[in-house]
């Protein structure tokens, strides 16, 4: 058996160098915001800081049973437990998933949502990360409830499942969860700390093809090849490639080749990924690899179906800079430079489904390191990243981060203004179940 040529890493290692250049001399971003009495900021963050061993024993109990998407029964029960054990009332089950949850504190004056994920990888683990982002979602909540009765307003945490492709958060808005939420707050672990990270939108689409079937041999003109098809759209995608912008992404397998080489295929399939920066270039890309597929169809003689969004389209994250700005301000409090967009290469990304709430509702998703600039998101050394020294650091950093990001929104009205102003200048609400309509 010949072995696979590895890529040649003299690319990889001129990013990371020019990278690290970048992130040495970088700025982070700054607020023009008040926020909350430092005071009580000082409060919240110790806080967490005495209650951190909680908080990492459920990041551990996580890293160590990882469970994929609406599969995270046990994740949800011990997220749970963690919250009652503090007072909090908890649903489990809301929006009619079984493994996402909610518990709130307060009353009336401006909402924020804390978002937690806790859905694993197949094969390797929690590779994203998610364990942390649970941890210190509910960290951040926790701190924050203890501010609320002075800040006023209130502060909910969400558990949202399935963010692995399973768009666990799409459906929960689609359930009415958000609907009276006035922003979102959450955190990702990741190779470097930065305020405003892009993450693409995402489309998947299975494509069939329908063929005749004939002896391969014998009475090849009587057949319709269904894999000629397939492989005729693959390599008209790979065609459409170089006339994409360089942010997009276009990536398939094909899933049905046929039965047998001696009998034509008279069905064969493919699932790829559509990715694209922007709402509207996505909506184009889609149609493009729609066209591509029905030409392939019209070159066989065969029939075609498309099924769009098995599971709900990604939107890109729309940021709200003016909320990010003050979480990259509290980064600085532990320690760490959080920074703007642009610094790290904004290709080193993927999609999320909290893009389709950030188009709803003012919402940030920074990111924040595991000390290895070298460390790549679903892989087993970013699983074994999440679970280590580095990983528990994250946790900390980040639910104070959250929860000192939820009380500064919720003490200062100048910036909630800001804060909505900005997304209305980016152009308001959404209309998402129906955008790609």
């Amino acid at each position: 058996m010949t072995q696979p040529v590895q890529p040649d890493e003299s690319y990889l290692r001129a990013v990371s160098a020019a990278t690290e250049k970048a992130v040495a001399s970088a700025e982070p971003l700054r607020s023009a915001h008040r926020g909350a009495d430092a005071a009580l900021l000082a409060e919240t963050e110790k806080w967490v800081t005495e209650h951190r061993a909680d908080l990492l024993d459920l990041s551990h109990d996580l890293h160590a049973h990882p469970e994929e998407g609406y599969a995270e029964h046990r994740s949800v029960a011990q997220t749970a437990e963690l919250l009652r054990r503090f007072g909090h009332d908890v649903e489990v089950g809301v929006g009619g998933l079984d493994t996402a949850l909610r518990t709130s504190t307060g009353s009336g004056g401006p909402h924020v949502a804390v978002l937690a994920e806790y859905d694993a990888l197949p094969g390797i683990g929690h590779g994203c990360g998610h364990n942390i982002i649970c941890a210190a979602g509910v960290g951040g909540f926790l701190a924050a409830a203890e501010a609320v009765e002075r800040t006023g307003g209130r502060v909910s945490l969400v558990g949202t499942p399935a963010e692995e492709g399973g768009g666990g958060k799409e459906h929960l808005a689609r359930a009415g969860v958000f609907d009276d939420v006035d922003a979102v707050v959450m955190v990702h672990p990741f190779s470097h700390d930065i305020a405003t990270h892009p993450f693409l939108g995402r489309r998947q689409v299975e494509i069939v093809f329908h063929g005749v079937a004939a002896h391969a041999s014998a009475q090849p003109f009587m057949g319709r090849n269904a894999l000629d098809a397939v492989v005729a759209t693959y390599q008209g995608i790979a065609a459409l490639r170089q006339h994409m912008p360089s942010t997009d992404r276009i990536h398939g397998v094909i899933t049905d080749g046929g039965k047998r080489p001696n009998v034509v295929p008279d069905r064969a399939a493919a699932l790829f990924y559509v990715r694209s920066a922007e709402p509207g270039s996505l909506h184009d890309l889609a149609r493009r690899v729609e066209s591509i597929a029905h030409g392939a169809a019209e070159m066989t003689g065969c029939g075609v179906e498309l099924h769009w969004d098995h599971n709900p389209a990604y939107l890109p994250i729309r940021h709200n800079d003016t909320l990010a700005a003050r979480w990259a301000g509290h980064q600085s409090r532990r320690g760490r430079t959080s920074l703007p967009r642009g610094v790290v290469p904004d290709y080193l990304t993927g999609s999320t489904d909290l893009g389709n709430l950030s188009f709803r509702i003012p919402s940030i998703h920074p990111m924040i390191g595991l000390g290895d600039a070298n460390l790549s998101l679903h892989t087993e050394g970013f699983a074994a990243a999440a679970g280590s020294g580095a990983g528990d650091a994250a946790v900390v950093d980040g639910a104070i981060g959250l929860a000192l990001t939820a009380v500064d929104y919720l003490a200062d009205g100048d910036l909630r203004d800001a804060v909505r102003d900005e997304f209305e200048a980016a152009g308001g609400v959404l209309d998402v179940p129906n955008y790609f309509s």
